[in-house]
């Protein structure tokens, strides 16, 4: 059954269950999501990532952009948000492995429940929202990119997938349905399980993004797509968004405490310990 909408002001919201971790979200106070209002475009903020060097998705910054995403969802006046980094070269090179290596079953549950709670505010949101990839977005860069409605990504040297079977981690089926909703069966199956990362050109040609534009231009395309979306009514929009994306949310909220409980089994498995404590000794030989 598709969940239900409610109306929170004048706009339809796919409904999202609360988590744990959204009591802790007032109470951290680093700046790692930044939120503006555009001053060219009516309606539409642009989230920034912030979290130097690579913009790494670690609990600190899941629980601020599920704050961010709130507090927009719930201001009447906004109609659209544009994703992006705030430093240009990263989109987000996604989880922070730090988050996973070494930490305790309580620790890691608190984690997967707030990329969770993520997760199902972007990809459930009422409002417009476009992904404006300014630089590399791995893994659950990706995802982030791929829960948005439209994805624009600057040219360059630049890669986008899911590669977590590279590192040994299996893509939960939540990451998995969100690339099969994209780029369909076929070309999710040997992404996943090649642990693809795609070129710009690759990326656009397998549907994984849709635009793509000069790294100086990338902000204006975006908020041009931007536009196009704004002239539909809002609820005919977002009726259209909840029956496609419904199913795929409510697929996760019916299992949620089972798969924190699969996550966390099994990344604190002996072997996938040691795999992520390899990888993040050959990050360090490869600042030195």
């Amino acid at each position: 059954m598709v969940p239900h909408l409610h109306k929170t002001s004048s706009r339809c919201v796919i409904p999202i269950s609360s988590v744990s971790c959204q009591h802790r979200l007032m109470t951290n106070g680093a700046n790692f999501i930044k939120v503006e209002k555009d001053d060219t475009l009516k309606g539409v903020s642009v989230i920034k990532m912030d979290n130097k060097p690579v913009n790494s998705l670690s609990t600190p910054v899941l629980m601020e952009m599920a704050n961010a995403l709130d507090k927009l969802e719930s201001d009447s006046s906004c109609r659209g948000v544009i994703l992006t980094s705030a430093n240009p070269g990263i989109f987000s090179a996604g989880l922070d492995i730090f988050e996973m290596y070494q930490k305790s079953p309580d620790q890691t549950n608190h984690f997967w429940k707030c990329l969770q709670e993520v997760w199902l505010k972007l990809y459930g949101s009422s409002l417009v929202t476009i992904a404006a990839i300014n630089g590399h977005s791995p893994a659950g860069g990706c995802l982030m990119a791929m829960s948005c409605d439209y994805r624009v990504m600057s040219s360059g040297k630049f890669t986008i997938g899911l590669n977590e079977t590279l590192l040994g981690i299996v893509a939960p089926f939540w990451f998995s349905d969100t690339m099969l909703n994209t780029i369909g069966h076929r070309q999710t199956e040997k992404a996943l399980q090649l642990g693809s990362l795609f070129k710009v050109d690759q990326a656009l040609d397998i549907g994984l993004i849709d635009q793509v534009a000069e790294p100086d231009q990338i902000m204006e395309a975006a908020k041009t797509e931007m536009t196009k979306w704004l002239k539909i009514p809002d609820h005919a929009r977002i009726l259209t968004k909840q029956m496609l994306r419904g199913p795929t949310l409510e697929k996760l909220q019916t299992k949620r405490d089972e798969d924190v409980a699969f996550f966390t089994n099994f990344i604190q498995k002996e072997y996938i310990q040691k795999s992520l404590g390899m990888y993040l000794e050959s990050l360090k030989k490869r600042q030195k």
